[in-house]
């Protein structure tokens, strides 16, 4: 069987707390989750856990995430060796459907028009939930944190079958109007 790893992670910093975009390795990782279509399961990861973060993501036969590429695969670079874009199998549907519409959209335009499911929080959310986690002690908000990335694996495994199955995916235009986005992901 074929194993298909959906990934996500969730950053300690923030890019104006490293000096900006470039220093995306040095940001740090609170959490990070992946979903193995082989084992059927979530894998939550802390930094702590990297290394078998890493050992998933390139074992998998194919790694699907969302901007994993430019951003995800950055700042796990901060903690291995390994040149990551070279050492997997990728899709990173925000670059094949930029490289198509010849603009960004985000997961969440995608999710609501395709799935009628958006995002739980943000960024900034889990951001702020590590500050909470690091001033307290109390771990309640790292669940928070992985429950949130949970749940964006979650919307972009179900974003990536849904483009599998129907050879499109949904979004609404800079004007509001429904369209699609024609995608090859077999």
């Amino acid at each position: 069987m074929r194993d298909i790893v959906y990934f996500d992670l969730e950053t300690q910093r923030s890019f104006g707390d490293v000096g900006g975009a470039k220093n995306k390795d040095k940001m740090g990782i609170s959490v990070g989750v992946a979903y193995s279509t082989r084992t059927e399961q979530y894998h939550i990861f802390g930094e702590n856990d990297t290394e078998g973060l890493v050992n998933m993501l390139t074992r998998a036969d194919l790694v699907v995430g969302y901007n994993h590429m430019y951003f995800d695969y950055p700042v796990l670079q901060g903690y291995t060796i390994l040149d990551l874009a070279d050492s997997t199998v990728n899709l990173d549907m925000l670059i094949e459907v930029e490289k198509i519409l010849g603009h960004r959209l985000k997961l969440d335009s995608l999710a609501s028009a395709s799935l009628g499911m958006g995002k739980s929080a943000d960024g900034l959310d889990a951001l702020r939930w590590w500050q909470e986690y690091k001033k307290t002690g109390n771990t309640e908000p790292m669940m928070k944190i992985a429950e949130y990335c949970c749940y964006d694996v979650k919307v972009t495994k179900e974003v990536h079958e849904y483009g599998i199955k129907n050879g499109f995916l949904k979004y609404h235009d800079r004007n509001g109007n429904p369209t699609q986005v024609d995608v090859d992901w077999d």
